[in-house]
């Protein structure tokens, strides 16, 4: 038995690994999305394929779909209305926008102001050496978000596409809280399958309107190919290994292979869709994974895991 457990976290790590390369990835299938396809159809395609594969995997692993009771249900709605109703369209609106790499770095701020709000709202300990790599993380972004020209902000010139991304981190941000706040008597899987439920249904109309029963006709394999990618890798199969990681290893050392996400989503980028490498974008990489990595090390010595 002590044999095999080597040999299992292996797996697990592997896993990890993987799943922060599907997570990179995402960036990539977005923007080819993004660039034929709606924000409201293409969120609510995501999340219509994630909602079936999520089903099948709650009846596999539990014999049966979670039990939701009534007060679930306005939580469930909230969290389907954040982390996937407004932060996939905010999602593709910038990906149509702005270069994938770019959004990858904004969005790698999540656990930055996921922290800092804890502290605030929670009273969660915010020491210094955190404080600092919320500093340094925050600063990274707002070299990526300027491209090094820091006047833009001064001008009021930063531009529709890097707003909506920023708007994916409030959206998320706020989704995670509220999930701590709201939902801790429901298993991640349950949360997850049932807002993505949610959410589905509510891009259902939007989605409509922007005409997704004429349009999803002229989609390209290309597209669907994307689709399937960001909701069976991008969501299910990475949410899955994700959460089997905490379970193995535990939240702290699995929560370290986030820091892979926007490093892979930069190398995609740059192979796949011939975005260039510039100084602002791999200096600001360099100082959010920094922050990250300094926020998160702070967390660790406080809950060990």
């Amino acid at each position: 038995m002590n044999a095999a457990a080597p040999r299992i976290n292996k797996i697990v790590y592997v896993k990890l690994l993987l799943m922060a390369v599907f997570w990179g990835g995402t960036f990539i299938a977005g923007k080819i999305v993004a660039q034929r396809v709606g924000p409201y159809s293409a969120a609510f395609l995501r999340f219509a394929i994630a909602s079936v594969f999520l089903c099948l995997t709650a009846i596999k692993m539990e014999g049966h779909l979670p039990a939701l009771r009534l007060r679930h249900l306005f939580p469930i709605f909230l969290l389907g209305m954040t982390g996937v109703f407004a932060y996939n369209v905010f999602f593709f609106k910038g990906l149509k926008l702005i270069e994938a790499s770019r959004a990858a770095i904004i969005i790698a701020n999540n656990p930055i102001f996921i922290a800092l709000f804890s502290a605030l709202l929670f009273r969660e300990q915010l020491t210094p050496t955190r404080l600092t790599g919320i500093l340094i993380s925050i600063g990274g972004a707002v070299l990526v978000i300027t491209r090094g020209d820091l006047h833009m902000i001064a001008s009021g010139a930063v531009g529709w596409g890097e707003l909506f991304i920023l708007g994916c981190v409030a959206s998320w941000v706020t989704f995670s809280l509220l999930g701590k706040l709201l939902l801790a008597e429901l298993s991640p899987l349950a949360s997850v399958l049932y807002a993505a439920l949610s959410g589905a249904v509510c891009l259902a109309v939007p989605a409509w309107q922007e005409g997704i029963l004429t349009a999803w006709t002229s989609y390209t394999v290309t597209d669907w190919g994307a689709l399937f990618y960001l909701g069976f890798f991008g969501t299910v199969l990475g949410f899955v290994w994700y959460y089997q990681g905490i379970q193995r290893i535990g939240p702290t050392k699995a929560g370290v292979f986030i820091n892979f996400v926007p490093v892979s989503a930069i190398v995609f980028s740059f192979f796949f869709l011939h975005e260039p490498l510039t100084l602002s974008l791999l200096f600001g990489a360099v100082l959010v994974l920094t922050g990250v990595y300094l926020t998160n090390r702070a967390a660790r010595k406080r809950h060990p895991g």
